[in-house]
């Protein structure tokens, strides 16, 4: 019996304050549309629990709790979420770290200026994740004013339940990206790989490189958007939780996994560990690519990426 001949099928749609996408191979349009349905409405509804600019989402409830040094019940999926983000905390001695993200308050990427140093030290006040208790399934605060933003992890979060809802509903060849965060399932349907683009964080509309690939995720962190620069310095969104502070070593990560969350939170913390997140990446073992601030590059032969020799890449 010969196989059904395969169309292929693109949704575009925006979630999460970025532009997505999903792409598909399938018999016929029914089929395609019932898959990205399921999948967008699965992102939808995290981008509704986990949203810090939602006050009627789960997150803002939790940080209402916070923000008065008070206990909250969670349920299993955010129980889920936590787990992951303790254990992150733990792998990343302390950088990566869900309770930093109050340190927006005091940068504003888009005022020209660097917030004063009095304000970042009142907030790394209500930083840390070992100033919380986390006993599943009750999340204690025991400093008023903390709270938590699980942006560093929800998203792709969202791309492998999004990959797995493809599946569920029969797709074998398909790609879920959601603002660069991409699930790969299977190659195209004529076993060629998705060609995967890697944006340089300093050169808009120039690739550092393009994976080819037919399985697994790929996620990147860098200082492609939102950055102040100031006498020739540039202060990227990554911010360290220990100083306040943009890190300044590398520019852009990109790490391949079979979970988009892993190369999501691995990409984060090379990015956290400034000089020392080239040899942690290396030690990790995922295929990765990375770029310093002055232009030199590393990454995994795997990839077809040569080891860190010094090399400036070229844009």
């Amino acid at each position: 019996m010969k196989k059904p001949l395969l169309r292929y099928f693109r949704r575009e749609f925006n979630a999460m304050g970025t532009p997505c996408e999903i792409q598909l191979f399938a018999a016929g349009k029914a089929a395609a549309m019932a898959a990205a349905d399921a999948a967008i409405a699965d992102v939808q509804r995290l981008e509704a629990r986990y949203s810090r600019y939602r006050n009627d989402s789960f997150l803002s409830e939790i940080n209402r709790a916070a923000a008065v040094g008070a206990a909250i019940e969670v349920d299993e999926e955010t129980a889920g979420l936590l787990d992951y983000a303790a254990t992150c905390y733990a792998q990343s001695d302390g950088l990566f770290d869900i309770t930093s993200g109050i340190l927006r308050r005091a940068w504003k990427f888009d005022s020209g200026q660097l917030p004063e140093q009095s304000l970042l030290d009142e907030l790394l006040q209500c930083v840390g994740w070992h100033k919380l208790s986390w006993q599943r399934p009750w999340l204690t605060f025991t400093v008023p004013g903390m709270e938590i933003d699980f942006g560093g992890v929800v998203k792709e979060y969202a791309v492998d339940r999004a990959a797995a809802l493809c599946i569920a509903h029969g797709i074998r060849h398909g790609l879920v990206n959601l603002g660069g965060d991409i699930k790969v399932v299977g190659p195209r349907a004529d076993g060629s790989p998705w060609q995967i683009g890697i944006r340089h964080p300093h050169h808009p509309g120039s690739l550092l490189d393009t994976l080819a690939l037919t399985a697994g995720a790929v996620a990147s962190s860098g200082d492609y958007e939102r950055c102040i620069t100031l006498n020739g310095a540039r202060y990227g969104h990554v911010l360290n939780p220990r100083t306040g502070w943009p890190v300044r070593h590398l520019a852009a990560v990109t790490v391949f996994a079979e979970f988009c969350v892993v190369a999501g939170s691995a990409s984060t913390i090379a990015m956290l560990k400034e000089g020392d997140g080239p040899a942690w990446l290396a030690d990790l073992q995922l295929p990765h690519l990375w770029v310093d601030v002055n232009g030199f590059c590393g990454g995994s032969p795997e990839l077809g990426i040569p080891p860190s020799t010094g090399q400036k890449r070229q844009s």
